[in-house]
């Protein structure tokens, strides 16, 4: 994938993201993370039944990265089982860190696989994950 295909999958995400907006309902678990450093704020819900995400919203304010970093995040997850998500947050958790990861398991997230040269744009694009990793723990603590 090229640098501007990169950048457009972003800017996509970013302009027209996927899945924005809240529901009142209170089968979803729900979640909110917040970077202290910047204005970035993700409030996250999903629903989980039968062992899948089979709804996954989100709200807030943030960056270009947080907000399509979240957009993507919640495409990939959808129709995913809890231990699958956490597959996928691992792996894309290795990528932003520099670690061993596998590709296949991204798919379209290895648009951030550069991120890392940029530290300080590393929050932004972990922020989201870190809201799903808490409504799979409030899931499997139930």
């Amino acid at each position: 994938m090229t640098q501007e295909e990169k950048r457009n999958i972003i800017l996509e995400n970013y302009q027209n993201p996927k899945n924005k907006g809240m529901v009142n309902d209170n089968t979803y678990f729900t979640s909110n993370t917040s970077n202290e450093s910047c204005i970035d704020e993700i409030n996250l819900m999903a629903k989980i039944e039968n062992n899948k995400m089979t709804d996954i919203k989100f709200d807030g304010e943030a960056c270009a990265i947080c907000t399509s970093s979240t957009s993507l995040m919640i495409k990939n997850l959808l129709n995913k089982s809890p231990n699958e998500a956490t597959e996928i947050y691992k792996n894309f958790e290795n990528m932003i860190n520099e670690k061993n990861f596998r590709k296949d398991v991204l798919n379209d997230l290895i648009v951030y696989e550069d991120i890392a040269k940029q530290p300080s744009r590393k929050k932004c694009v972990l922020l989201p994950w870190w809201g799903i990793k808490k409504i799979i723990e409030q899931y499997k603590n139930k």
